[in-house]
């Protein structure tokens, strides 16, 4: 197994490197951040007291906030990338560092500060020779605590499209690849611990040289602000830059290499790729309204009832309509679909369709009560998910799950659910012990996937429209699920599959 590991470390260093300064860069500056806010903020309540309970409640409240949901509502707000992972960082650092500045300076022995004003000094000079030299050790103790949990936390990044070691863990998850997630761990867990190693040698520094320690510290602060500035808005120049989002499941992934490839092979144009945007279409969709992406790939039954929210029943007979309606509405377009329907489906375990002899959705329904369901989160809040299906059917499961997409056949393999979603491309589907079930009813429209465009990068770039032409009715439903086999079960790269499959069907110049 290490032996293992190390192979893959080395085959993807510029990766995981990537992803390793990144994750540094939006932890630190989240430090950064907490700590002027959090000490400024302890600072004024010491001296305003009949507001201390207050702002440290509010700052509690964001505390207990749910990380998911609290990027959830930044997403809204700031968009997608970094700047959103950054703020919430800085959010859930602000209470330890509030709170031991404002108990620091509380616990000053009152004696020392009326000894200090019988020597003449000023509150300025009290503040900055006695209680903050006194309270300095609650605080740093603080900052330590704050910065290891920041390193951690920065993991979620990879939710809202920014980078860092959650990325590759993410990753990993999503792909079935266990190596991605034990390097993604690792590093972080090295960070976290060598952090918190130098800050310890620091903290036993300043406390025997105090006032050394506090003018660095005082030093560092000042300036540290023209380097955040510098790393987050850094001059960038955009033209030729092609923006394009994945989505967080295996099939994403491989998609947006396609598409990113092709691109730059047939033009001049550079690609700017974020990979495993979590919540899919839910935050793709608004990032694309805004201009934060240029083009991701998505399904036509999915624009049709979860961006439009038609009620009508999707088939490819209404594409011209859709794809007007889309384009009227959010000027964004379809511009070539790849040929294959990956429309969803449900699963049980064999021993479960043996036993009950199941065949069909309907058949599923009736033997329901006794039986475990599991489903991706966003499973639960589409459209076209889980309330309708089972009001469709009349459904009534023992119990519902919700999980990682790529949790779910490992799940299933355990036996810790009977009954799951899944997508008629999904490579595990060929190498699971799973039987997929008949949607009788045909509750499930068309799935096609496609390139989704804004209209104003194909005018400022009306060169894509052919480029993205080149991937239309390229992929089969078996070539998708081949490489998404590739990807989940042979542990290849998604990049990887897209240029052979991209190199077998004649689409590359070289």
């Amino acid at each position: 197994m290490l032996q293992e590991l190390i192979q893959v470390f080395i085959e993807q260093f510029d990766f995981f490197i990537h992803a390793f300064f990144t994750h540094i860069k939006i932890s630190f500056i989240s430090v950064y951040f907490a700590s002027v806010l959090g000490i400024g903020l302890g600072l004024w309540i010491s001296k305003h007291k009949k507001y201390a309970q207050g702002v440290i409640s509010a700052v509690s409240l964001l505390y207990t906030i749910p990380s998911i949901a609290l990027l959830g509502f930044l997403i809204s707000i700031s968009g997608i990338g970094n700047t959103t992972a950054i703020i919430a960082l800085t959010l859930y650092g602000l209470l330890p560092m509030v709170r031991s500045t404002y108990t620091g300076l509380l616990e000053v022995d009152p004696a020392l500060i009326e000894a200090a004003r019988g020597m003449g000094s000023d509150e300025k000079q009290i503040l900055k020779n006695v209680k903050i030299p006194l309270a300095f050790p609650f605080i740093f103790s603080a900052f330590r605590n704050m910065t290891t949990m920041t390193i951690a936390l920065a993991g979620i990044a990879s939710f809202v499209g920014a980078g860092g070691l959650g990325v590759a863990i993410y990753r990993g998850i999503t792909t079935n690849n266990v190596m991605m997630i034990y390097i993604g761990s690792i590093l972080v867990a090295a960070l976290a611990i060598l952090t918190d190693g130098c800050l310890q040698l620091l903290e036993t520094y300043f406390i025997t040289y105090r006032k050394k320690g506090l003018a660095f510290i005082r030093y560092s602060f000042r300036f540290a602000w023209i380097v955040v500035v510098l790393v987050l808005f850094p001059y960038e120049y955009h033209s030729n830059v092609i923006k394009i989002a994945g989505k967080p499941t295996t099939e994403g992934y491989i998609l947006a290499e396609l598409v990113s490839i092709t691109i730059e092979e047939h033009t001049d144009l550079k690609v700017k790729l974020t990979h495993g945007i979590g919540g899919g279409t839910g935050n793709i969709h608004p990032a694309m309204v805004k201009g934060d992406f240029d083009i991701y790939s998505d399904y036509t039954g999915t624009i049709w009832q979860v961006v439009l929210k038609e009620e009508e029943p999707y088939n490819e007979r209404r594409f011209y309509e859709l794809n007007t309606k889309y384009l009227m509405e959010y000027g964004l377009m379809f511009k070539g679909l790849y040929g294959f329907n990956n429309t969803y489906g449900l699963a049980v375990h064999k021993e479960i369709a043996d036993r009950y002899q199941l065949k069909t959705y309907s058949d599923l329904a009736k033997f329901s009560n006794q039986l475990i369901f599991g489903a991706e989160y966003d499973f639960y809040q589409r459209e076209d998910g889980f309330n309708a299906l089972k009001d469709a059917y009349h459904f009534q499961f023992k119990k519902v799950v919700d999980l990682d997409n790529g949790l779910k056949y490992q799940a299933m393999a355990n036996k810790q659910i009977d009954v799951m979603t899944i997508f008629t491309t999904d490579g595990m589907l060929t190498s699971s012990d799973v039987v997929v079930l008949e949607d009788d009813l045909m509750f499930y429209p068309s799935y096609l996937a496609g390139s989704v465009i804004r209209q104003a990068t194909l005018e400022e770039y009306p060169q894509l429209e052919d480029v993205l032409l080149l991937l239309e009715n390229r992929i089969s439903d078996q070539e998708m699920a081949q490489m998404n086999y590739e990807v989940e079960v042979l542990n290849k790269k998604p990049s990887e599959v897209a240029y052979a499959f991209l190199k077998e069907k004649g689409l590359l110049k070289k």
